[in-house]
């Protein structure tokens, strides 16, 4: 019984993150493809001087910028006057 609760909180999770996973794939190819051709072989670049840096600072990259993309969910009219209303019968 866990197992189909945990798989289905997976699926959920990838299906709302879907967007930042994907940018953050691309993210680590073109990480890794800039290291391969246009990293730095002098060891003096900290970012560019070894793959593993590259690629993990172009996923880091490709999820955030992908993030952006993400929109964004709003409440509607209705849950913000009754998130007003209510706040004000609390007080």
């Amino acid at each position: 019984m866990q197992n189909k609760d945990r798989s289905k909180e997976m699926k959920e999770f990838i299906k709302s993150n879907l967007l930042i996973i994907i940018g953050a794939i691309a993210g680590a190819a073109g990480g890794y493809l800039y290291w391969k051709y246009a990293g730095c072989s002098s060891g003096q670049c900290l970012i560019t001087s070894h793959p593993f840096n590259s690629t993990i600072y172009g996923a880091v990259m490709g999820g955030l910028i992908f993030s952006i993309l993400k929109p964004q969910k709003t409440k509607s009219k209705e849950n913000k006057y009754e998130e007003q209303h209510s706040n004000r019968n609390n007080s």
